[in-house]
């Protein structure tokens, strides 16, 4: 089992700044990349980055130049640096951790709210 606590959450005005921290614990040695996913208010759940143990990043391309992924693999931590924030970025932010035993993780999800 995989347990993951996101943070970082908040309320902050457009073109503001958050980040967002997903520490993981338990079996994290089944664990190669973790990922961000987010779910604005009405709308599916959409992925938004990842990255590998060695630190390679992929990002959607709403998040491009804008979020930065991040890892402390000695804190088991991941950091989701997100800047120049728009009101389309209100969302539920979940942490995602596919494991190569076959499970999928998910944290239990940090609200953003971005105004305008």
């Amino acid at each position: 089992q995989v347990q993951l606590v996101e943070s970082g959450g908040g309320l902050v005005q457009a073109g503001g700044s958050l980040r967002l921290s997903c520490a993981a614990s338990g079996s994290i040695f089944s664990i190669n990349v973790m990922q961000w996913y987010r779910q604005p208010p009405g709308k599916q759940r959409e992925w938004v980055a990842l990255i590998t143990r060695d630190g390679s990043t992929n990002y959607a391309d709403s998040a491009k130049g804008r979020f930065t992924l991040s890892r402390d693999n000695a804190k088991n931590t991941v950091y989701l640096q997100m800047n120049s924030l728009k009101p389309e970025d209100t969302a539920v932010y979940y942490c995602n951790a596919p494991s190569v035993l076959g499970k999928a993780y998910w944290g239990q999800g940090t609200q953003v709210t971005v105004s305008s």
